[in-house]
């Protein structure tokens, strides 16, 4: 007899019984085509097998929870966020606590999100999240850690705050190069190059916020690892394009965080989605309402431009991606107005705008940005020996990328995020 989705939600976490999820149609984030009437097997923590009912014995005593009409894919990891820097609308260290950072990795779950990359920061509460990833009854978001930023001014400066990171055991370092539309100095070339060397002393791989694309470029002769942001000042050209693919490097579009320095300068259109609101803050929608506030974002130069760089960063979006550049799926989600979880499905639909299909938007949320963060044999991809992580849609993205809203249930390790 198959479980109901409410009744296989009480098993005990990290249970050692084989779930075996029965009836959906599973697309297992590798690429291939989706399984019809498939079965997914777990048993502590990670998938066992997964395939069409045909193909997949189900051992007696097992769990069944019966998945049909739905479609499961892999947990969507967001390789660009940031957890704990901002509660609300507001955001410094004081906000960074435990219980910050718990509810957020909590909220991204809820919403599909399954892995986070906080790409700055991070302070104690997020190394301490952290430690629990691998926990059998985890029920949140995993997390992966770069400490704080590093703003250093000098060489000396450089490979002493590395060190000083690197003693924190940190998953990336990360660094900005970046003059803020012209309103702050960027960090030397010199500078970030002894950042990157000594990271790289390190065992370790440095994230680079960037904006212009000769920045860009040097980065990547500088030995960067990640490019955390789309090029945004001009379109990518062959010689960017051929630096990217020389040493395999992954890009993070993060779409949404130019539409986040525009898009409240009037009412948007999802504050009405229910998807949204029904994890939404409502006293901060209302100041996101403010009349006020939405003059001021109307008539920022920084805001306007920064709508402007949209329409470069989605023609780049799709000149790397037919060129073969990886896309790690990214939001900068975390900051106040950027939304963690739900940003991260607006996200998807931008790509698409951008000129992906569904599924390329989905490989670039799991499989993709799994390869590009490291972390291909754990998550991003549902198989044998990964860990359990993965969305139960009503609905099918496959076709209609809006239908990835459709969340009916969400599972890390096997356990079903509450």
């Amino acid at each position: 007899m198959a479980l109901t989705l409410a009744a296989a939600a009480q098993a005990p976490s990290g249970s050692a019984s084989t779930k075996a999820f029965v009836g959906a149609t599973i697309f297992d984030g590798t690429g291939n085509p989706p399984a019809r009437n498939a079965v997914m097997l777990v048993r502590n923590q990670r998938v066992v097998a997964v395939g069409p009912a045909s193909a997949v014995a189900i051992p007696p005593g097992a769990q069944r929870i019966d998945l049909s009409t739905r479609t499961i894919v892999p947990g969507f990891i967001n390789t660009h966020g940031h957890v704990g820097s901002a509660l609300g609308l507001e955001s410094g260290p004081e906000v960074n606590t435990p219980a910050n950072v718990a509810r957020q990795l909590a909220l991204y779950a809820r919403y599909g999100v399954t892995t986070v990359v906080s790409l700055g920061d991070d302070r104690e509460a997020g190394f301490s999240a952290r430690a629990g990833n691998a926990s059998a009854s985890i029920r949140r978001a995993r997390l992966h850690v770069a400490g704080q930023v590093i703003t250093a001014k000098t060489v000396d400066e450089a490979r002493k705050a590395v060190d000083a990171a690197a003693a924190l055991k940190p998953n990336w370092i990360k660094i900005r190069v970046d003059d803020n539309l012209g309103t702050a100095q960027k960090m030397p070339p010199e500078v970030y190059k002894a950042v990157i060397d000594q990271a790289h002393a390190k065992g370790l791989r440095v994230a680079a916020h960037m904006f212009y694309l000769a920045d860009a470029k040097q980065l990547l002769r500088a030995g960067v690892d990640f490019l955390a942001h789309s090029v945004r000042d001009a379109d990518v050209d062959r010689e960017f394009i051929d630096l990217m693919r020389k040493r395999s490097v992954c890009l993070s579009p993060t779409l949404m965080r130019e539409v986040s320095t525009f898009v409240y300068e009037s009412r948007p259109a999802f504050f009405d989605d229910p998807f949204f609101r029904r994890n939404a803050d409502p006293r901060v929608v209302a100041q996101l309402e403010d009349p006020s506030r939405q003059s001021d974002t109307a008539s920022s130069k920084s805001a306007q431009a920064y709508k402007k760089a949209l329409e470069g960063a989605r023609r780049n979006v799709k000149a790397l991606h037919d060129a073969g550049v990886k896309l790690s799926f990214g939001t900068d989600s975390g900051p106040p107005g950027r939304f963690q979880g739900y940003f991260e499905h607006l996200e998807l639909e931008e790509m698409v705008r951008a000129g992906l299909t569904p599924i390329e938007a989905i490989l670039s949320a799991t499989r993709d940005a799994a390869a590009c963060m490291g972390l291909a044999d754990r998550v991003g991809t549902l198989g044998p020996d990964r860990f359990a992580d993965f969305v139960v849609l009503s609905r099918s993205p496959l076709d209609d990328i809006r239908q990835s809203k459709t969340v009916e249930s969400v599972w890390v390790s096997g356990n079903r995020v509450q």
